[in-house]
């Protein structure tokens, strides 16, 4: 296994090294051309053309603003407390960067195959929250104090029904594997779904990951923790130049981790439709075509629905997401304690999909009648 074997007959730290070396150079060539990319998506759901003057159908604009980036001046606030605001982009960046260590991207390829691989990704963004308020607490700002609050209740918040939602798939992976509790090895649940993908089982407990998962990237509709129009920038207002590049690395990053992660745990990852024993590359680009589809998914949002103001976001959470993760969380033990037939999972889930979209639709337009919902989000750098 590639997982387990060093590379070149390395010794085992030498191997990780390198391997970590190689995740963070392709993360980064991945991170500028998001940039890239959402730029045009954004254009083209407005009726513009986006980046088209730097290099060859603008290819090489993302690279032109890293570089902007690097060389313009870094400023501090006088009365920022300064360990801690020069540490809180660090502290932000590190967890989601060890996520992306356990992500297979196809069969035996990743830097490190963990036995709880799903428990590993979840405890270590959960440190994300921590440069978070560093930032918000270290830039000696008001608005930037209350983008931290915010970010971090948001994100505890929504944590709860992400991880429901995929206990949801764990407890099917136990079936799957003929009964036990399941498996947390991100790899084995690539492969169980071979025949067939767990959004088919669970398309309830989709919806709910996919929505959290907008929250946890604090992308629209649950970008108020950074919104221009209420706190001019949210946590990172105060940040420039390189130290302001590394939230936003961070946050394509981990934009490009969560996809990852969601096409491995419910799209069949490198696994489905070509089975596990596809040849390498079929199982890459199969990852791949699903993170993008994910990452597509994630611009449309930002550019089609209207951002939720603080209040109605903590109550879809704790009022609906909450109550409807729980309840597929029951109906699944259910069915598999009994084992009655998998298509009563598909039926009972698909109809909690239904009432969540139902409800969705109802509460926009509740609002909207009432003038209530939120403006859209400034696009500031995407007017190219």
């Amino acid at each position: 296994m590639l997982f387990a074997d060093p590379l070149f007959g390395l010794p085992s730290w030498v191997d990780a090294i390198i391997r970590v070396v190689i995740v963070i150079l392709v993360m980064t060539i991945v991170v500028v051309y998001l940039t890239y990319g959402e730029r045009k998506v954004v254009a083209r759901f407005q009726q513009r053309l986006g980046p088209t003057k730097t290099g060859p159908a603008g290819l090489l604009q993302g690279f032109a603003d890293a570089l902007k980036l690097v060389t313009k001046e870094d400023i501090r606030p006088t009365n920022a407390d300064r360990w801690v605001f020069e540490l809180a982009p660090y502290a932000t960046f590190i967890p989601v960067l060890m996520t992306l260590v356990v992500l297979p991207f196809a069969k035996d390829w990743g830097v490190r195959n963990l036995a709880l691989g799903l428990f590993y990704v979840f405890a270590i963004l959960g440190l994300n929250i921590v440069g978070i308020m560093m930032a918000g607490l270290g830039s000696g700002n008001k608005y930037a104090l209350l983008g931290g609050v915010r970010a971090a209740a948001q994100m505890i918040s929504y944590e709860i029904p992400l991880v429901i939602s995929l206990l949801c798939v764990v407890m099917i992976t136990g079936a799957d594997m003929g009964g036990g509790n399941g498996t947390l090895n991100l790899n084995v649940i690539a492969a169980l779904q071979e025949d067939r993908p767990y959004i088919v089982l669970q398309p309830l407990a989709f919806l709910i990951f996919f929505t959290a998962m907008l929250s946890e990237l604090h992308r629209a509709p649950f970008d108020i923790p950074v919104a221009e129009s209420e706190i001019v920038g949210g946590y990172f207002v105060e940040y420039s130049g390189i130290r302001w590049s590394m939230f936003q690395l961070t946050e394509y990053a981990s934009m490009f981790g969560f996809s990852v992660f969601g096409s491995v745990v419910f799209l069949g990852g490198w696994a489905w439709p070509f089975g596990v024993d596809a040849h390498w590359s079929i199982q890459l680009a199969t990852t791949l075509v699903k993170s993008l589809a994910f990452i597509v998914a994630i611009m449309w949002m930002r550019v089609t629905v209207p951002r939720l103001r603080i209040d109605q976001l903590m109550n879809f959470s704790w009022k609906v997401l909450l109550e409807l993760s729980f309840l597929q969380l029951i109906v699944n033990g259910f069915i598999l304690l009994y084992g009655w037939p998998q298509e009563l999972l598909a039926l009972t889930s698909g109809i909690g999909a239904v009432v969540l979209i139902v409800l969705i639709i109802r509460h926009s337009t509740t609002k909207a009648s009432k003038g209530l919902v939120g403006t859209y989000r400034t696009l500031g750098s995407t007017s190219q």
